[in-house]
């Protein structure tokens, strides 16, 4: 039984259920195409905390209800928050909470040992959008609309974007898309990388969770060093890459999950992974 079960988000903006392997994490906030809040940038954390070491979840599916993935930070909070009144936070308090909040969720998406789809059927903007590019990969409807749009509030932006970005796009790139903040349509967007998959919008839900339950029943201790492997390669080099994957590659080796695969195949048969 999974430990997530018991979880309380203690907030509507996050919805969280266990589907088999999969945990189906819900931004909640549908009448404002999701855009975050405090309570769920915590319930997000916190649910991220308990996946991390809960044996019974295989992959993390991050989606958003209603028409949108998520409209990035909520601009009409942000801007009663900069109209002044009150005492102005200090700056280094701000950086601190910045840190602690927003920018930790990002790399817990990205370091998780599990790995971590988004299904986007309608807009990934601003923060939205770096939260879909933390994932490890990424499943659109012919309706999602990818845009960095900090340039359009005056924000540089946050929560990892523009290092994703970068990473999937490459630096020229990435610096159109944030100084234009232009809207990249679901085909553009498989186009350059930032959607693994483009499905028909009303088939979104089913094959979101269809490909994360393939990911779940799959080599679980394999996939978690794969997703090391990978993302220690963006800054790696070589020799430190081949030292990694020689531990990786021993230490999968004695895996029950190894045994069945290669008796599975000897047989001709598809393997029944169990995660050990």
């Amino acid at each position: 039984m999974s430990d997530l079960t018991a979880f309380d988000p203690a907030t509507d903006d996050l919805l969280v259920e266990v589907r088999g392997g999969v945990a189906q994490l819900t931004l909640n906030r549908p009448e404002r195409l999701n855009a975050l809040s405090p309570s769920m940038g915590r319930a997000l954390g916190e649910a991220l905390r308990i996946i991390k070491h809960d044996d019974a979840i295989g992959s993390v599916l991050l989606t958003g209800a209603g028409r949108g993935f998520c409209a990035g930070g909520d601009v009409a909070r942000q801007a009663e928050s900069a109209g002044g009144g009150g005492t102005p936070m200090p700056m280094e308090r701000r950086v601190d909470e910045l840190r602690a909040g927003q920018m930790a969720v990002s790399a817990a998406i990205f370091e998780l040992p599990k790995p971590v789809l988004a299904s986007i059927g309608g807009p990934a903007a601003g923060a939205g959008l770096s939260i879909a590019l933390a994932c490890d990969l990424r499943i659109g409807s012919d309706k999602a609309l990818m845009t960095t749009a900090f340039a359009k509030v005056g924000f540089s932006g946050d929560y990892g974007g523009s290092w994703y970005l970068t990473q999937l796009v490459g630096m020229a790139r990435a610096k159109e898309l944030y100084f234009m903040s232009g809207k990249v349509g679901a085909d553009e967007a498989h186009r350059l990388g930032l959607l693994n998959r483009v499905v028909a919008h009303d088939d979104l839900e089913a094959e979101s969770l269809a490909w994360a339950t393939e990911i779940a029943d799959g080599p679980r201790i394999a996939h978690r060093f794969m997703k090391e492997n990978i993302n220690r390669a963006i800054t790696a080099d070589l020799r430190t890459a081949l030292d990694a994957e020689a531990v990786a590659m021993s230490r999968a080796g004695q895996t029950e999950d190894h045994r069945e695969g290669a008796t599975a195949f000897m047989e001709k048969r598809d393997p029944a992974f169990r995660g050990r």
